[in-house]
């Protein structure tokens, strides 16, 4: 299989703290490769460099056999016309109308008429299973039609690349199930390579291809949803088994056990 994205020993740190630490992966063409983790886990800051939103501490991300850490502002914005992100609350514009969120970039970079671009909404928030709404405004809307807005967005300008971000957070279960059938659509009809940031345990099974299990800013495991599921190490199973108590779990339990000794000392 073709290798489309290579994370090669990516650290970032933001002061002394160190959010990535020496991570590396890859992930192949036309691939749904999750990100699964806590919160605080470093997953949403990897896709972050991956798009360039964030410069990296150290580290290489090749994407296509360019290393976008080397690439001047201006070519990386040419550069990430190959990627689409769906951003976790969805960051739609309340002042537009849906069909001026899904053609934003054209709208602001480009000539093409209006009406073309309203087409092209239109043909977009098809794809998502929505129709008629092209008029409305975000706050029209229910939180699971603004996710499939945002991602009728995020494949505007038909991408090879789409990164997702938390994609149902905040959802009810019928609604992610919902989205992960969208996943996974973009992934067969468009031949999409996406890597998918989440904590949500059932959503990571059924559409991921491989999983990277990320804890602390290090991968602790690869492999596919059963190789995760086997995996000893004991983050992996803490995290997917919904343990209290574990290694994921040892400072919040230092912290409690702190506290009911002030508190008992107080007690005295």
């Amino acid at each position: 299989m073709k290798k489309k994205i290579i994370v090669k020993n990516l650290t970032k740190k933001f002061g002394d703290k160190v959010v990535l630490d020496n991570i590396s992966f890859e992930v192949y063409e036309n691939e749904v490769f999750v990100l699964m983790g806590g919160s605080g886990s470093g997953k949403s800051t990897t896709i972050k460099h991956i798009i360039g939103l964030l410069k990296p501490t150290s580290g290489q991300i090749i994407i296509d056999g360019v290393d976008i850490t080397k690439l001047k502002k201006s070519e990386l914005m040419e550069f990430r016309k190959k990627m689409g992100y769906l951003f976790q609350e969805g960051a739609l514009f309340d002042s537009l109308k849906v069909w001026e969120n899904v053609g934003f970039y054209y709208l602001e970079n480009t000539k093409m008429p209006k009406k073309e671009i309203y087409l092209l909404a239109q043909k977009k928030l098809a794809l998502v299973g929505l129709k008629g709404i092209e008029e409305l405004y975000p706050s029209q809307l229910s939180g699971g039609m603004k996710k499939r807005v945002a991602l009728a967005r995020a494949i505007a300008t038909d991408p090879q690349i789409v990164l997702y971000d938390e994609p149902s957070s905040g959802l009810d279960p019928v609604t992610t199930a919902v989205i992960d059938e969208l996943i996974l659509s973009l992934k067969r009809r468009l031949g999409v390579t996406s890597i998918v940031v989440t904590h949500d345990l059932q959503s990571a099974f059924y559409i991921a291809d491989r999983i990277a299990m990320i804890h602390k800013g290090r991968i602790h495991a690869i492999g596919t949803p059963e190789e995760i599921k086997n995996n000893p190490d004991p983050v992996v199973q803490q995290f997917i088994n919904r343990k209290p108590v574990g290694p994921i779990t040892e400072d919040f339990i230092k912290n409690l056990e702190n506290l009911d000794e002030i508190e008992s000392k107080e007690h005295i």
